[in-house]
């Protein structure tokens, strides 16, 4: 699929289980200061898992996920009532971002795992539960022909992971600010999960889906010469 959509990043695997899988190795960057709420973790926020995945495979534990409550909440490692009163969610709270209920309804792992391994999917070696890709506009495109069914979300960008996962559905957001932000992806990526059990479906779909695109775009090309 990677190569039928012309990703530019890899596809990442992300794996929930109740221990860190034998022979991969955690994640390594430290711990940060805590922030005025208790808030502290190895990198801004879990979505950043997701850029540090694209280059090599580890492991992670619900404390290096600590800094962004909303992702905790998403990937199922604390309740609304954990992460209420932290100073990033009222902040989003107050700015109108989202509001209250908003915040409760965004869907969220159901379960909570105590290892979260994630890595580029052609060359880790632990089987995933979600597989993330990051796409452009065209390849949003090719893959929403090639799935009727897509769920194009908003925000927050990470909840299309516990769609995936606990819905077995194929979700894309279109990011968000808090996301964006702190992962620095570019303006024109967006994100979409697939239930690893259905990657193989989701695979052929695209191909014959990309297969129609190069057909029609052909023939767009060809008729356009006569406007030149």
């Amino acid at each position: 699929m990677a190569s039928t959509l012309h990703l530019s990043v890899p596809p990442v695997a992300i794996t929930f289980s109740s221990e860190a899988p034998a022979g991969v190795d955690a994640f390594a960057k430290p711990m940060s200061e805590a922030a005025s709420d208790g808030r502290k973790g190895r990198v801004p926020a879990g979505c950043v898992f997701w850029i540090e995945a694209a280059k090599s495979t580890f492991s992670t534990v619900p404390e290096d996920h600590g800094n962004c409550s909303v992702g905790r909440y998403t990937h199922g490692l604390a309740s609304f009532a954990d992460i209420a009163g932290n100073d990033d969610v009222s902040t989003l709270l107050e700015s109108g971002w989202v509001d209250e209920a908003a915040v409760s309804a965004i869907p969220a792992i159901s379960e909570r795992f105590e290892s979260i391994t994630y890595g580029p999917l052609p060359t880790t070696s632990v089987a995933p539960d979600v597989v993330l890709l990051r796409v452009n506009g065209r390849q949003m495109m090719v893959l929403s022909d090639a799935v009727p069914a897509l769920r194009i979300e908003g925000k927050p960008q990470c909840h299309v992971v516990a769609i995936a996962k606990d819905k077995d559905d194929v979700a894309a957001s279109v990011g968000c600010a808090l996301s964006r932000a702190r992962t620095g992806m570019s303006p024109d990526e967006m994100t979409v999960a697939i239930p690893a059990g259905r990657l193989s479906e989701v695979v052929d779909a695209v191909r014959r889906a990309a297969a129609i695109d190069t057909a029609v775009a052909k023939y767009a090309a060809d008729d356009a010469r006569r406007f030149a």
